[in-house]
Parts: structure tokens; sequence; C-alpha cells
């Protein structure tokens, strides 16, 4: 008698047991990200991304701006898989909001080769994507982060799904709470991570009809920026999205709306007469350590949107094109 339960689990080691297999399963069912997962494969590789952003940076600040956004366009569109990157007329490079007006590809594909050298065939595009995007913010004075890694790159790109899923300049508050909501994004998140347009400049094109049908907007600012755009030709000239400091991540962009001095209609939408979104332009305005904590946040749930891991897509030779 004394041996006939031997062979039965104690109730501890089946609870073990169950927790252990709970945890496998949702292991797998979760993105598999780890800060250290080119830490033994490619122990370099963080450094020569962030070596060469802060040169391209260092020779035109804007680039900064322009690598952040490419990022973003990457992740609203299937995911942080570097889908953006791909040549071809069907894909997202040739939509509405990418077409002649996405850039920093040549930055990339220079990182890409450094890293390529370091360790072929083991880094990602959408990893050097997302870590790009943490560095430029980074080497124009914004907060820091630590980027979970081992995306893999897609094989397909959708100018449909582009020109469906990234949020217009031309868009009402509504409009972006729901663009945002659809990613998965609170209200609070899409008003930090419009703080991206702290640094950067639009075209003529995007801020055009603000400049002269619209209301809301200080009457110097819009005087100047009617300079800036003529209201027939001159599409492509650009001007600063936060006035104030260009050049610099920082939360002069929030305290700008308070003054009506936002460039797109999009950004102005985030403080109106009676707004939503006015109490947490208020709060990053007056609270720049609560903005950058709030973006650095935001930003590492954007890196997460539905990438892919372990056997899924590839790691591409050329992010252009696939293997």
């Amino acid at each position: 008698m004394a041996n006939s339960h031997s062979s039965t689990p104690s109730i501890p080691t089946t609870i073990k047991l169950v927790f252990l297999l709970f945890s496998l399963v949702v292991g797998m069912a979760s993105a598999q990200l780890s800060s250290t997962f080119y830490d033994t494969s490619c122990p370099k590789a963080l450094s020569t991304i962030k070596s060469a952003v802060v040169a391209a940076v260092g020779k035109e600040a804007r680039m900064g701006a322009s690598l952040l956004r490419l990022h973003f366009h990457d992740c609203f569109v299937q995911g942080c898989d570097a889908s953006v990157l791909l040549d071809g007329s069907s894909g997202e490079k040739s939509a509405g909001p990418n077409a002649n007006s996405l850039r920093g590809f040549d930055v990339i594909d220079t990182i890409k080769t450094q890293v390529e050298s370091a360790c072929a065939g083991i880094v990602s595009c959408a990893d050097i994507l997302t870590v790009a995007a943490r560095d430029s913010v980074v080497a124009l004075g914004g907060p820091s982060w630590v980027v979970p890694l081992g995306r893999r790159d897609s094989t397909t790109s959708s100018q449909s799904a582009a020109n469906t899923d990234l949020p217009a300049p031309t868009l009402d508050l509504a409009g972006l709470i729901t663009a945002f909501s659809n990613k998965g994004f609170t209200t609070k998140e899409m008003v930090a991570l419009s703080g991206s347009h702290s640094i950067g400049q639009a075209r003529c094109i995007a801020f055009r009809t603000r400049a002269y049908n619209e209301t809301n907007i200080d009457a110097t600012y819009k005087t100047s920026l009617q300079s800036q755009c003529p209201s027939t030709g001159g599409d492509d000239n650009l001007s600063p999205l936060d006035v104030t400091t260009p050049n610099t991540f920082d939360n002069a962009y929030f305290t700008n709306l308070k003054s009506n001095k936002g460039l797109l209609h999009s950004d102005q939408q985030l403080f109106t007469t009676g707004g939503s979104t006015n109490a947490q332009v208020n709060t990053y305005s007056a609270n720049s350590a609560t903005f950058r904590t709030d973006f650095a946040n935001a930003m590492i749930k954007m890196g997460n949107l539905s990438p892919l891991t372990g056997t899924s897509g590839q790691i591409r030779k050329n992010c252009r094109t696939i293997n």
C-alpha cells in the first residue's frame, strides 16, 4: 500500500507542469522579441547602427526625422516587417502617403551594408529600421529606450494597405483617434507619438490648405507659411513641423499647438476649442519628462506591432529586394 501512489505526481509537481506548459504556449503565441537577440550572433549590430545614424544625422539633422518616419510608416502597414523598404510599383513606396515623400532609404542601405560586413545574414532590415528610429531620436536630444529585437523581414509589400492604414495630415481628431486605435493605441499614446513632429519638415502640398483656408492659426505664423508656400506651385517647399526648435527633439511642439502654430491640420487638431486632447497637450507642454517617458513607451509598443518572428519571413540580404 505504501507504494500505491508512487507513480502519481504530487499536487505541487502537477501544478508546476501545468504552469510550465502554459508558459510555453504563451511564449509561442507572443512575439519572441528580446533586447539581447543579437548579443551572441552579432554583438556589433547595435553599435554599427548607432554610428551610422549619428553620422547621417550629423550630416543632415532632418534625416533623424526621416528615419523615425520610415519606421512609423513601416509598422502601420503589415506590422514592423521592413515591407516599406521593398522596391516595386505595387508596393508601399509608391503609395500616396509615401511617394516622393519618404526618404532615408539610402541611409538604411548603408547601415545594412555595414551590418552585413560585421555578420552576414543575421540582422533583419526590420530591426535596423526600429533601432535607427530610436537612435535618431536620441541623436536629436530625445529620450532613449530599450528596443526588443528579433523581427524578420516580409516578402510582400502592400500599396493598398499603405493607402488605407497610414493617417493623413488632413485628418480631424476623430480620424486620428480611429487610425491609431485600429493599431491598438490609446488616444493618449496617439498624442505622445504625434510629438515626433518635434523634428522634421513637411512639404507645402501638405499644409497649403491650412496656411490659406484655416482660421485657428496664429496670424504671424500664417503669413510666414504663405511666404514659404505659394497658393499655387512650390509643392515641395519645406517648412519645419516645430517652428520653435526644428532640429531638437523636445516638447516645444505641444507649446506651439497651444499658440495655434501647428503646421499640419492634423497637428492643430490635437489642440482646439473644447478639444478632448487639450489636457494631454497641456500636460506635455508643461512637463517634458512626462512626454519623454510616454513617447518612449509608445515607441516600444509601436515596434511590437505584428512582427514576423521565428521562421516567418526572412532576413533580407538587400533591404530593397526579397532574397
